[in-house]
């Protein structure tokens, strides 16, 4: 078994992979597919690789040739996951000599003999950091003594046969004849993982720019230089799910459309594929930020909203009213090729910046949004206003039967601003329900939701007032 894993070793060190292909989930997981050099003898033989991910799910493997005419029959395939550490040491070497070298005051001891029982767990130390646990561990000594729970340092004669010093796939093969096979050897691993980020600076006249970011964060125990990079974008159902940075505004080119400058948008199935156009690096344990798409000046809007069931307390009968309630503040924009962008959009998040008259970018909210395919609206949240405030009150309340009720709701904006506002104002009912009195105009956005748009001048006070029969 130890000349088992030494040959391991080498012919995982023979056969680096000569290409690989990397397609990121953003559920936490990622496919690998990586052409690999064999050189392999005519008969049975054993083939192992040891540079691959740690927290690769050995039930995905696939192994096969890719030379043709020269195939090879897989007889077995094992993953091998029993890694050199401490523990794993002392446990397989129960039965065998080992030593202590331990400090007696100030006098050094060693203690020898043979370990009977070895540690199983690893407690964590009180005053930081990590110690082995040595609980169970009982040795007896060239003198027949019998010592419990010794300290000091542990000397092993050798390394115990069968360990490994990193995760190794190993196959049992025969090849029909010598020479060299390029293979394909592909798998599913968790550890990798990736989310959208984006940063949009407004330019306070009604247009804005959009940087999107692609950052992705490889914790798998494996490194590929030179991969294929492709990051797919979708809810992918998975029988069992795998387990699974601050963006600051930049300057922008002059084009004026949307382009990707690293990655190539397709349509794959019910979901969306971006492929990086240029090899990348993906190192173990690294956040790797690229540059997903640039727009330049798309239209954007404000919405000021007063949602009485959204943003406070619907009243019961008997009392009278929500209170004041701060607009909620959204930004709008298509992202569609007539407003510079078109691109299907995966899911992340959204910062909101506008520059200050001294030129200096300040941050006004952020937004997460789903995967938005193109020719659809974004609404981002954003905050809530200052200056434009609104004060709902309920100013009668008559139940007409006992599944019937009249109710009239008074609902008072005021901008305090120097500058002209519009407000969008979304009132909920249920139930059977119809309007019967009302001072402005309004629309039935559907079955449960009536709106007002009111505009409002500098420093305006304007009042909603509407009656509404509910019937149950």
């Amino acid at each position: 078994m130890v000349v088992l894993s030494h040959l391991i070793t080498a012919l995982a060190l023979q056969t680096p992979a000569t290409s690989a292909e990397i397609t990121i989930y953003n559920q936490g997981f990622g496919l690998i597919k990586e052409v690999r050099e064999l050189q392999l003898k005519s008969g049975r033989q054993s083939v192992a690789i040891s540079d691959v991910a740690s927290l690769i799910d050995p039930t995905s493997v696939s192994f096969h040739s890719l030379t043709p005419g020269n195939p090879f029959e897989v007889l077995e395939q094992n993953y091998q996951f029993d890694l050199i550490n401490p523990i794993a040491i002392l446990n397989k070497s129960v039965g065998q000599k080992i030593k202590f070298f331990r400090t007696v005051g100030i006098a050094k001891d060693v203690l020898s003999g043979t370990l009977l029982s070895a540690p199983t767990a690893v407690v964590s130390n009180p005053n930081g950091g990590s110690e082995q646990s040595y609980n169970g561990m009982v040795i007896r000594t060239d003198d027949n003594r019998i010592v419990l729970n010794p300290a000091g340092e542990v000397q092993v004669m050798s390394i115990p046969p069968g360990l490994i010093s990193r995760p190794t796939l190993a196959w049992d093969v025969i090849s029909q004849s010598a020479g060299n096979r390029s293979v394909e050897l592909s798998y599913i691993s968790n550890g990798l993982n990736w989310n959208a980020d984006y940063v949009m600076t407004l330019d306070g006249t009604g247009n804005a720019d959009v940087q999107g970011w692609v950052t992705l964060s490889n914790t798998s125990g494996a490194s590929w230089k030179n991969a294929k990079l492709k990051l797919l974008a979708g809810d992918v159902h998975t029988v069992e799910a795998p387990q699974p940075t601050v963006v600051f505004a930049s300057a922008f080119d002059k084009a004026d459309q949307l382009k990707a400058p690293g990655f190539k948008e397709e349509s794959l199935f019910e979901y969306h594929l971006y492929t990086l156009q240029r090899p990348a690096d993906v190192l173990n344990n690294e956040t790797k930020q690229v540059t997903l798409l640039e727009g330049q000046g798309v239209p954007v809007t404000k919405k000021l909203i007063v949602d009485s069931i959204v943003n406070s307390y619907y009243p019961s009968e008997g009392e009278i009213g929500t209170g004041d309630i701060k607009p909620q503040v959204r930004i709008e924009f298509m992202n569609d090729e007539k407003s510079k962008m078109g691109m299907p959009l995966p899911k992340g998040k959204f910062r909101i910046y506008q520059r200050d008259q001294s030129g200096s970018v300040q941050l006004l909210g952020e937004d997460q949004i789903d995967h938005t395919p193109r020719n659809e609206k974004v609404s981002l949240n954003v905050g809530r206003s200052f200056d434009v405030v609104s004060t709902r009150l309920r100013t009668n309340f008559t139940r007409l039967s006992n599944q019937s009720v009249r109710e009239t709701f008074t609902i008072e904006l005021r901008n305090r601003k120097e500058t002209a506002e519009t407000v969008n104002v979304l009132e909920r009912h249920w139930g059977d329900w119809k309007v019967t009195e009302h001072n402005l105009d309004f629309t039935k956005e559907d079955s449960n939701t009536m709106q007002f748009i009111v505009p409002l001048k500098p420093n305006e006070v304007k009042k909603i007032t509407y009656t509404v029969e509910t019937k149950w």
